[in-house]
C-alpha cells in the first residue's frame, strides 16, 4: 500500500511524510533500503491515522499505544514493532523539530516484551550418550590424550554446569598466580571445582564420581600434550596439540565434533551443556535456589527459565529413544 492510497488520508500528512522520507535520503543520507523500511511502516501510520480521523500534527501517545496492540492482534512480533515504533519515533521528532508539534507522542511508548527464549538441552539420554562416548585411537597416535581431555571436559560442563571461560580458565591446583590472575582450579581431595565466575565472583562446584574419574584419566596422560614451559600453559588444566591452554574456540569445535562422532543429531555447544545440567538437575531435585548457587546466577530470575522447560516432553522422547525404554 502507497501513503497516497490511504483511505481519507489528509492531503496534508501525505505531504509531510514524503518530505521526512525526502530529508532522511537526502540530510540523512540513510541507506535507499532503510529509506523504503521507514516509508513501508509510515504508510502503516497513516492508515491508522485515516481510520482514527485523526491529522497526524494530532496524534497522541494513546493513539499510538492502541495501533501497536492491533499490529501485536495481527500477529507481529515484538521485534518488527519495535522497528515500526522507532520509525514513527524518528518521524515525530522531526515533526518537533520543524515546530508542528509540541511533544512526540511516541516517545513513552515501547514494543511488547520479546518472550525469553527457552534455553536449548540435550535430553538425558543424549547427554549421556554424549559423555560415554569413547573415541576410536587406531588411526591416530594422539587420539588417545585427545579423547580422555575431551571426556573431562564434557564431564565438568555438563556434570558440573560450568561455563566455557570458566573451563579453560580452570589451573590443575590452587596457587597465588591462579587468585592473582582470576582463575580457578580443580581440587580431587575435595571433589569440588572452585570456580571464578563472572563479576569476579567466585564458587565451589561438586564433582561427581564420573566427573573425578575422567578428571583422572586426563591428568594421568596431561604430561604428553604439555610441552611448553610457560607458567600458563604448565598450569593450566586443559591444552591443545601444541601444549598451549585450551581457548573456548577450540572446546567449541572440539564439542561438535565428539557430538557428530557420538551419534547426535543436535550440534552440542558448551553452553547447552550447561542448560543441561540446569535443566536436568531442576528437573530431579526441584531446587530452584541450589541450581542458582551451582550456576553463580547473581539473580534468581536468571535461573527461573529452566523451570519453563517441559519435562514432559523430555519424559517423552526418553520413552520413544532410549533403547532401555523401549518395549519389545
Amino acid at each position: 500500500m502507497q501513503i497516497s492510497d490511504v483511505p481519507c488520508a489528509v492531503p496534508s500528512d501525505v505531504a509531510l511524510i514524503a518530505r521526512y522520507l525526502e530529508y532522511a535520503r537526502v540530510e540523512k543520507r540513510l541507506a535507499a533500503r532503510t529509506v523504503t523500511l521507514y516509508a513501508l511502516n509510515l504508510d502503516k501510520l497513516a492508515h491508522f491515522a485515516a481510520l482514527s480521523g485523526v491529522a497526524l500534527a494530532a496524534v497522541h501517545s494513546h493513539h499510538i499505544r492502541g495501533w501497536a496492540a492491533r499490529l501485536h492482534a495481527k500477529g507481529h512480533g515484538a521485534s518488527a514493532i519495535a522497528l515500526v515504533l522507532s520509525s514513527w519515533r524518528g518521524f515525530y521528532a522531526w515533526l518537533g523539530r520543524q515546530g508542528l508539534i509540541w511533544a512526540n507522542p511516541v516517545t513513552e511508548v515501547r514494543a511488547p516484551r520479546r518472550p525469553r527464549p527457552l534455553p536449548k538441552a540435550l535430553g538425558v539420554d543424549e547427554a549421556v550418550q554424549l559423555a560415554d562416548y569413547a573415541a576410536d585411537d587406531a588411526d591416530d597416535a594422539d587420539a588417545s590424550w585427545l579423547d580422555a581431555r575431551d571426556a573431562a571436559m564434557v564431564e565438568l560442563l555438563y556434570g558440573s554446569g560450568l561455563r566455557v571461560s570458566e573451563l579453560t580458565g580452570l589451573d590443575v591446583a590452587a596457587s597465588d598466580r591462579a587468585l592473582r590472575a582470576g582463575r580457578g582450579w580443580i581440587d580431587l581431595a575435595a571433589a569440588e571445582v572452585q570456580v571464578q565466575g563472572k563479576g569476579g565472583k567466585r564458587r565451589a562446584v561438586p564433582l561427581g564420581r564420573q566427573a573425578l574419574a575422567a578428571l583422572r584419566r586426563w591428568l594421568a596422560v596431561r604430561g604428553q600434550a604439555v610441552r611448553d614451559t610457560a607458567d600458563d600453559a604448565a598450569q593450566a588444566l586443559f591444552v591443545g596439540r601444541r601444549g598451549t591452554r585450551l581457548t573456548a574456540q577450540s572446546v567449541w569445535q572440539r564439542l561438535k565434533r565428539r557430538g557428530r562422532q557420538a551419534g547426535l543429531a543436535t550440534p552440542v555447544h558448551p553452553h547447552m551443556l550447561r542448560h543441561s545440567f540446569a535443566s536436568h538437575l531442576l528437573q530431579s531435585s526441584g531446587d530452584l535456589r541450589a541450581v542458582q548457587e551451582l550456576l553463580g546466577h547473581a539473580d534468581i530470575g536468571t535461573t527461573q527459565v529452566y523451570t519453563r522447560l517441559d519435562f514432559q516432553h523430555l519424559a517423552k522422547a526418553y520413552d520413544a529413544a532410549h533403547p532401555r525404554a523401549r518395549r519389545r
